[in-house]
């Protein structure tokens, strides 16, 4: 009777944790559909200005530079990793955290030994491990995902600007997850300052030159499109990160939904097999006892 009672627990228990995956499901594609709006809106903004950026720099007879040109000596790296604040997503953080190990070690294993390596980290699952890894973090935002906004996330990109201008960061680079579809993200690491040259159409262009009556001039507006360009590159990058974020979650809670509905199956089995074996046990007892009775 006490296997029967156990097994009757574990079932409850299973029923509960898939009633909480279900929900967690339900809410996941709730917020990922609101997310995937998101960047549907932003990926086409993003690349029309950067079209407009090509074609204005296409007519320029000389390359505008401006200070988020300016390449120097390595010095001081600054990687800016967006993860999550919260698990139950699969391998959503994991990833992420192994393509900055990766980048670390193919490329900036010196800085790190040396001290000149540098993290800002979004999202609280990044931002511990590193943390417990003794890594230099400069910022660390946890619970940033809440109410996101492009203001909120213009205030962290003015200050990696301002950072890369003042000379503190040499090098910026980001790594994100960006959203493909809701099975699948892709890990992302992309150099944000110094801009090189094919960013801002100083390279030959490959689009036709497209002539711009602009007030003030052509010179003006580059210089004041290449850090919106910069900063709307970074919100779009949080956007996918979200998006990607709520996918991974979602395909994690089905799965687990579905692993937990083949558990109860096979509970169930196992169940009925020991209550069927008591119960000819029982008759079998009764029978042998009718029978001792009957010869006495």
């Amino acid at each position: 009777m006490g296997n029967l009672r156990e097994i009757r627990d574990r079932m409850k228990s299973v029923t509960s944790t898939q009633q909480i995956t279900k929900a967690m499901k339900m809410v996941s594609a709730a917020k990922l559909k609101k997310a995937q709006d998101n960047i549907w809106m932003m990926r086409p903004y993003f690349s029309k200005l950067n079209q407009l950026l090509e074609n204005l720099t296409a007519g320029l007879e000389i390359p505008v530079t401006t200070p988020l040109h300016q390449s120097r000596e390595l010095n001081n790296v600054l990687i800016v990793l967006i993860t999550s604040d919260r698990g139950l997503c699969g391998a959503f953080n994991s990833n992420i955290i192994k393509r900055v190990s990766r980048l670390i070690h193919e490329k900036y294993s010196e800085h790190f030994q040396n001290g000149k390596l540098h993290l800002i980290c979004l999202g609280k699952k990044g931002y511990e491990h590193f943390l417990k890894r003794k890594f230099t973090i400069d910022m660390g935002y946890t619970d940033f995902f809440t109410g996101i906004s492009y203001q909120k996330c213009m205030k962290i990109s003015q200050t990696v600007v301002d950072g890369f201008i003042s000379g503190k960061y040499d090098v910026v680079e980001m790594v994100y997850n960006e959203f493909k579809n809701v099975a699948t993200q892709i890990q992302k690491a992309e150099v944000l300052l110094p801009i090189s040259p094919e960013k801002t159409g100083d390279k030959k262009p490959t689009l036709k030159k497209t002539s711009y009556l602009t007030e003030p001039t052509p010179e003006h507006l580059v210089k004041e499109l290449i850090p919106k360009m910069l900063k709307v590159k970074f919100y779009k990058a949080i956007l996918e990160s979200v998006a990607s974020e709520q996918g991974a979650r979602m395909t994690a809670m089905s799965q687990a939904t579905d692993n937990a509905q083949e558990l109860l199956k096979n509970l169930r089995l196992v169940y009925n097999r020991e209550r069927q074996a008591k119960i000819t046990k029982e008759i079998i007892e009764i029978v042998s006892g009718a029978e001792a009775l009957s010869a006495g």
